[in-house]
């Protein structure tokens, strides 16, 4: 009895013990898929969850800025260049006259009138020959008036040089010899009226009082009390020449019989000689082109006029009262018949303003040039 209540209690006290070790065999051996699946992420894991997706977007969005963007600025650049209008903007429709190779051009060119005109045809030619021109050009200064008389009446020019422009009974006279003047403005001339170094009262004139000083005048006071009582030696440009033609009718309204008549009066065709005039003595005043002034300007000064000094600001305003355009005259024929004729005109209006501003004028007007150049090809046939 006593020995078969002991075997269950035995038995019993076995169970208890092999329990905790067969449990504890299943947790090391087995793969605890369900508590694995059951488990949610701890808050570690949702916040590492959280720090990355932010991390990820920030390096991708400005990289496809960066790389996009300046892609786009670099591919529309080419259209900020500028186009062939925006090249030249002053000087919208400017004609473009054939290439001359002076080496390239034969035969001889003469040319006579304006002594005005002259310093710049001789600096033109010198740059023609310079760059290879072999035959001779004939440059005589000699007048516009003469040198239309060349032109038109005798033909003896092939162009003729002019501080003004043609007048209608010379044209008729070209054409009565078979010639049909083509005038060509090749820049601006400011007449100079101008007085010793030496004269320490005359500043500033009126168109009036030129009108006496060059006319009835005796004296300086004869025109202002304020002046010295001295004649006044008069140095002008012959009747020949353009600048006088061009005086008369400004000042004068085309008669030349006022100055022609007043006392104490020299005329030269050469300027050379009326510089030299003009600088010998306090009370002499002259008038001519501004190059022979701006070569002269230790010998003599310039004389404002109502207020005006002659140069280029005012040239350009169309300020100053005594500027007058420039020419140089020829003829279709003549173009064609002599193309080396063609050829130098050719250089000249291609050339001109390069050289005119050291020669002493002022460049004509873009449009001024423009239309000389449309005339050029006009004469050859390029219209």
């Amino acid at each position: 009895m006593l020995l078969s209540l002991k075997r269950p209690a035995a038995l019993l006290l076995m169970l208890v013990l092999l329990v905790p070790i067969l449990v504890a065999c299943a947790g090391g051996g087995g793969t605890p898929s369900t508590p694995a699946a059951d488990t949610e992420p701890t808050a570690t894991e949702a916040a590492e969850a959280e720090t990355t997706e932010p991390e990820a977007e920030e390096t991708t969005e400005p990289e496809a800025e960066e790389t996009t963007e300046p892609e786009a600025e670099e591919t529309t650049e080419p259209e900020a260049e500028p186009t062939p209008a925006e090249e030249e903007p002053t000087e919208p429709g400017m004609s473009e006259l054939p290439p001359v190779d002076p080496a390239a051009v034969e035969g001889d060119i003469i040319s006579a009138g304006s002594s005005t005109v002259f310093p710049l045809a001789e600096r033109i030619a010198t740059e023609f020959r310079d760059e290879g021109y072999a035959g001779q050009i004939t440059i005589d200064s000699i007048g516009s008036g003469a040198g239309f008389e060349r032109f038109c009446v005798t033909a003896e020019t092939d162009v003729a040089n002019a501080s003004r422009a043609i007048r209608p009974e010379e044209i008729s006279t070209c054409q009565d010899n078979g010639r049909d003047p083509i005038e060509y403005r090749i820049g601006t001339d400011a007449l100079a009226v101008v007085v010793s170094t030496e004269n320490d009262f005359l500043e500033d004139v009126t168109m009036d009082e030129l009108m006496m000083i060059f006319s009835e005048a005796e004296t300086w006071a004869d025109v202002n009390a304020e002046w010295p009582a001295e004649p006044i030696q008069r140095f002008v440009p012959g009747t020949d020449s353009g600048t006088f033609d061009y005086f008369v009718e400004e000042i004068f309204e085309e008669d030349p019989a006022p100055i022609l008549n007043a006392s104490n009066l020299q005329q030269s065709e050469d300027d050379n000689v009326l510089v030299q005039g003009v600088e010998s003595s306090p009370y002499a005043i002259g008038f001519f082109g501004f190059a022979y002034y701006a070569e002269n300007q230790d010998l003599m000064r310039a004389v404002a006029i109502e207020g005006v000094e002659p140069n280029a600001e005012a040239v350009d305003a169309g300020e100053y009262p005594l500027a007058r355009p420039l020419f140089m005259y020829s003829d279709a024929t003549i173009m064609t018949d002599k193309p080396q004729v063609a050829d130098y005109l050719n250089y000249v209006l291609t050339n001109v303003n390069s050289v005119i501003d050291e020669v002493g004028y002022f460049p004509a007007s873009d449009e001024a040039l423009n239309e000389s150049r449309m005339k050029w090809m006009e004469a050859m046939g390029m219209n």
